[in-house]
């Protein structure tokens, strides 16, 4: 088992924060929002160069299901619908571990494209 898999995954769905816990007693809290903006996948990172999607709107997401992917990674299943990255250990750790750099970038981009976290419009969710 890597230094970077955690011993303990707990959503904490009121807070919209996914608890990560190592064995060193290191404990990290990832807000929802923060994974589904910096999600590994195709749809949010693009196919290479400068062809990343800004993600905007989501400051209420939550998660419905967390599975795993092997031993190596989870499978985040947002409530948005977007279920298509792979969450290695490795970048799970990267962002618990950096999460106020990945938020500075990820408002500065907000802030550079006029865009909001807000949802735009009526949000609709089933239950």
């Amino acid at each position: 088992m890597s230094a970077n898999t955690p011993s303990r995954v707990h959503y904490h769905k009121q807070a919209r924060e996914l608890e990560l816990g190592y064995a060193n007693g290191e404990n990290y809290r990832l807000p929802i929002e923060l994974l589904r903006v910096f999600s590994p996948s195709a749809e949010v990172r693009g196919h290479g160069g400068d062809t990343a999607v800004l993600q905007v709107g989501k400051k209420h997401i939550g998660l419905q299901n967390i599975t795993p992917a092997g031993n190596y990674a989870l499978k985040l299943h947002f409530d948005d619908g977007h279920d298509s990255g792979l969450f290695s250990w490795n970048y799970l750790y990267e962002l618990a571990t950096h999460q106020d750099d990945y938020w500075r970038d990820y408002l500065q981009r907000l802030e550079d494209a006029g865009a909001s976290r807000e949802p735009s419009g009526i949000e609709v969710k089933s239950i």
